[in-house]
């Protein structure tokens, strides 16, 4: 179907409350984690949240959040009112223990009335936790194609709830004192302006393709582990963007330290990338900011947008892996184009 333009990012994270100051503190490995008010096993548990300027929680929490996002990606863009572009708002999935009851589309509306604007009508509701980012993506470039000027691509989640919280316990996969293999929950909020590719422009980071893919042997399932639907969904994206291996330096990826995204994306690796590599780096943002479900795609995008322009990236492709707790998968190749013509 083409690419789509990445023109400018917004973020609120545990590091930092606007996406330069997000994106520096992870360049260079700062945390934002601390005791939580959760206890588990007689201990606090350590988690990442974002230290708004008011006591906010639950959902009103998640709304300002995104706001205050949705207002940094458009102003950095000069793009003008929400109202110009559909809002995609990301969300977590609705399986997920302790989800609030009220994330429903009413959310969008609610949004907008933080941001004091009118929402376009074609704004909807994407309820895919860590993979529906890139659905929203697929859905922004539908829109962008048939014509419309860009699409805002957001994301608002926490997981730091207490039903949320308890069943990760008893699963095991929490970060605790006598359990290491396991995530620190964290919350965030981050959008990018994504539009047409422009023409006559010196730079600008492309998303040039997506890809899809379902996992027979999801986390906690028993089955051997092969990757399949990681295979799938990255085969998927660089056929959909015409390009390989070759065409990309690094990863990012939403593995939020638990064993099986790293076996995973090794074991995807090992069975797609067939050309010699001298490095091949993956970077995993949720190292400092903890896990932020829904929220992780247009973090990864701000952090390889900060990573492009001001010239610390491996190389200007990067491949992007995102697996859902769920059998989903998906994949996005994004590279930045220099010179006139995109």
């Amino acid at each position: 179907m083409g690419a789509i333009a990445i023109y400018s990012s917004g973020m609120v994270t545990g590091v930092g409350l606007d996406a330069p100051s997000s994106c520096a503190a992870i360049r260079v490995g700062i945390t934002g984690f601390v005791e939580t008010r959760f206890m588990f096993g007689g201990e606090w548990l350590q988690g990442c949240p974002v230290p708004m300027p008011e006591p906010l929680r639950g959902v009103a929490k998640l709304r300002r959040m995104a706001a205050a996002a949705i207002a940094e990606c458009l102003e950095a863009a000069n793009a003008g009112v929400l109202a110009r572009y559909p809002l995609l708002l990301c969300v977590a999935e609705p399986e997920r223990p302790g989800r609030f009851s009220d994330l429903g589309p009413a959310l969008l509306n609610d949004v907008a009335v933080e941001l004091g604007a009118v929402l376009h009508p074609d704004s909807r509701l994407f309820a895919g936790g860590r993979v529906g980012g890139v659905h929203a993506l697929e859905h922004a470039r539908r829109l962008i194609t048939a014509g419309a000027p860009g699409c805002v691509v957001a994301g608002t989640d926490t997981l730091l709830v207490a039903g949320t919280l308890e069943a990760c316990n008893a699963a095991r996969r929490l970060v605790t004192a006598e359990h290491s293999d396991g995530f620190i929950p964290g919350e965030a909020a981050a959008a990018v302006l994504v539009g047409p590719v422009r023409r006559q422009v010196a730079a600008q980071l492309l998303c040039m393709g997506l890809g899809f893919g379902e996992e027979s042997a999801p986390l906690g399932s028993g089955e051997p582990l092969r990757a399949d639907g990681l295979v799938q969904a990255i085969r998927a994206a660089f056929a959909d963007a015409r390009c390989e291996y070759t065409d990309v330096q690094f990863r990012l990826t939403g593995n939020n330290g638990e064993s099986y995204g790293f076996k995973e994306a090794a074991l995807a690796m090992s069975r797609t990338l067939r050309q010699r590599k001298e490095a091949f780096d993956i970077w995993h943002p949720v190292d400092c900011i903890g896990e932020v479900g829904a929220a992780t795609v247009p973090v990864l995008l701000g952090v390889m947008q900060a990573a492009s322009f001001k010239g610390y990236a491996p190389g200007p492709g990067a491949l992007c892996q995102i697996s859902g707790d769920d059998a989903q998968r998906a994949a996005l190749v994004v590279q930045l184009r220099t010179g006139s013509g995109g």
